[in-house]
């Protein structure tokens, strides 16, 4: 779709970020306070949370006297270990855990890292775009896989439309390919789970609820000024920097989203350094609406979306909330519809347009040559016609 929508910036963000600092060695019990200094300022890099913890249990150890035996007040249980429960986290994250791998990006601007969904038995894996954008053409791409194998990638295809891109690892066969569900079954208030890496912590599994359907999320805009907008499906799953890229999949395992943005609050960035982290406000790409284009990225082609032939903004008439057309192209579809500039679009089918950013989400919900029904106000007339959408193939806007 051609439209100019404004980029929001702040508060949505990426959930991409650096890779975590190495995991410290274990210091020597017996080497005193300088040891104990040297081993925090390590542990601070992968996690402040752990540094206390950490300087604590090295001064403990070097004035613990060495003959000390203590036994322990408490009651020990073996509680065992049953099998997990179909349907519960601890089923899913068994079934998704090896289908989820870290990617790790190396480029001219610096490094990052972010996650991924293996497609193929042989290395193909969905991601999002902004985890692989500053690979460039000199640097490298690294995954790592649930067994603690890793092998270098490519990229094979990038839609910066959608925030999705597909890799391919090399010299890599027998992966556990991930179960592709269906984003249109999901409903308000069902569990789901999100697995990544985030912050680098690789196979970190999350969970939550869906918070929300078809949230239309803007999150920049291309080269050409194409917005970067999607319906998305928001949890409160905990999503962090890291976890960009990976599967957000409903109880029976299934992928249902690519966790791809999160609502940062005001104090932090919108594009997860510094100490952007989760609110409870993730936001998922939902699968349904990507698989075909994921699809003609794996086959080598140039990724297609489907527009309306117009320029928008949001409306300005408060009793009127929409997306007010400022501009039709010739010859497009909306023009063949009988839409003009001033006519303020209400709907998409069954689906209420709030605004721009709304009307932008659901057009790229549909695929090129979809049928659709437009209804739209004009000086108080509500209009309706019945439009096929047009393909961006041919156009370079």
């Amino acid at each position: 779709m051609s439209n100019t929508t404004t980029n929001p910036g702040p508060p949505f963000g990426y959930p991409y970020g650096p890779p975590a600092s190495p995991e410290p060695p274990r210091p020597p019990r017996r080497r005193g306070l300088a040891a104990a200094v040297v081993a925090t300022s390590l542990v601070v890099g992968a996690g402040a949370g752990l540094c206390g913890a950490a300087a604590w249990d090295a001064i403990q150890d070097d004035t613990a006297p060495a003959s000390t035996t203590q036994t322990s007040t408490a009651s020990v249980v073996d509680q065992g270990d049953p099998p997990a429960e179909e349907g519960s986290i601890e089923d899913v994250a068994g079934k998704v855990l090896p289908s989820v791998v870290k990617i790790d990006v190396a480029g001219p601007q610096g490094s990052g890292s972010g996650s991924g969904i293996i497609l193929t038995s042989d290395g193909t894996i969905l991601t999002n775009e902004h985890v692989v954008a500053g690979v460039g053409e000199s640097g490298s791409l690294r995954v790592s896989f649930s067994d603690g194998s890793a092998a270098d990638a490519e990229v094979l295809g990038t839609d910066p439309l959608t925030d999705t891109a597909v890799i391919k690892a090399e010299g890599v066969d027998g992966l556990d390919a991930a179960t592709i569900g269906k984003s249109a079954n999901l409903d308000v208030g069902q569990g789901v789970v999100a697995i990544g890496s985030p912050f680098g912590l690789d196979a970190t599994v999350t969970s939550g609820i869906v918070s929300a359907l078809d949230r239309p999320v803007s999150v920049g805009a291309d080269e050409s000024g194409s917005s970067t907008t999607y319906p998305a499906i928001q949890t409160d799953a905990a999503i962090n920097p890291g976890n960009s890229g990976g599967p957000l999949v409903d109880m029976t395992g299934a992928v249902v989203g690519i966790n791809s943005s999160i609502r940062t609050a005001p104090s932090q960035s919108p594009f997860g350094g510094g100490g952007a982290g989760s609110i409870g406000l993730g936001f998922a790409i939902p699968i349904d609406e990507v698989m075909p284009i994921v699809d003609q990225m794996a086959a080598g082609e140039t990724p297609t979306h489907a527009q309306f032939g117009i320029r928008i903004t949001g409306s300005d008439d408060p009793e009127v909330p929409g997306a007010k057309v400022t501009e039709v192209t010739p010859g497009s579809t909306a023009e063949d519809s009988g839409l003009r500039p001033g006519d303020v679009i209400t709907k998409v089918d069954d689906r209420h347009i709030s605004g721009a950013d709304s009307l932008v989400a659901t057009i790229r919900s549909y695929r090129p040559g979809d049928e659709v029904t437009v209804t739209w106000q004009r000086s108080g007339e509500e209009m309706t016609a019945d439009v096929t959408l047009d393909s961006d193939a041919d156009s370079s806007s």
